[in-house]
């Protein structure tokens, strides 16, 4: 593979023969924090970041593409052996109305996180601690909200942007609703809640384990 062997010659003294860490950040993450898409992660490679990164500046645009498509596969989740059947755990998925708080694939609405690539970020265990105990998996950036306009209306929602002044929230209906801070009469951040419910009683253990299978299976758009 051309991205590996250019990742060992160019950037292994610092991240590790297999990306692992060393000078530079461990690169075995779904989710880098300089590089949010592949642009971001190419231009990382080919400028750096100063002082401590230097840029990959004698690497050509398709040598480069080829270490990111490398990088990228270091992050992600490897293919586990599932007892489940992933086209039951499809239907399961739409006749449970999971498709009400998530998308794949655009298709879907909600307030939940997006699972086009769920498999390839979350393993096997954690879908199914996600599935029996949502609360317990709540990721630190998603957070509940629950505020009282001027008016005096109760307003929950997921916390989108925030700044001093203003935040932003969406409703489970899947509307999107902006509000300044000084005009509110409460707001309330209900960290580690999660408005999904447990499956940990909904399904038998069948059922269970072809969602996860499923859920497992979503890994990119392709």
């Amino acid at each position: 593979m051309v991205g590996k062997r250019l990742f060992e010659s160019q950037c292994a003294l610092c991240h590790g023969q297999t990306g692992g860490g060393g000078r530079g950040p461990n690169l075995h993450r779904p989710k880098l924090n300089k590089a949010a898409d592949d642009a971001d992660l190419a231009k990382v490679i080919s400028q750096g970041i100063q002082p401590e990164m230097p840029g990959a500046w004698q690497l050509s645009p398709r040598e480069v593409k080829s270490v990111v498509a490398y990088v990228r596969a270091l992050g992600s989740i490897p293919l586990e052996p599932l007892t489940g059947d992933p086209s039951r755990g499809e239907r399961l998925f739409k006749t449970k109305a999971c498709d009400t708080c998530h998308m794949i694939r655009g298709q879907g609405s909600g307030f939940g996180p997006e699972l086009t690539d769920i498999g390839s970020k979350r393993s096997a265990s954690f879908l199914r601690e996600s599935l029996v105990a949502p609360e317990a998996v709540v990721p630190d950036d998603f957070v509940m909200v629950e505020l009282v306009t001027s008016s005096g209306a109760t307003v929950r929602g997921v916390r989108l942007n925030e700044d001093t002044f203003s935040i932003q929230i969406k409703e489970a209906t899947g509307e999107f609703h902006s509000y300044r801070k000084s005009g509110l009469k409460d707001l309330r951040k209900l960290r580690g809640k999660s408005p999904m419910p447990s499956y940990g009683d909904a399904l038998n253990t069948e059922e269970m384990n072809d969602l996860i299978a499923y859920l497992a299976s979503l890994r990119g758009n392709s």
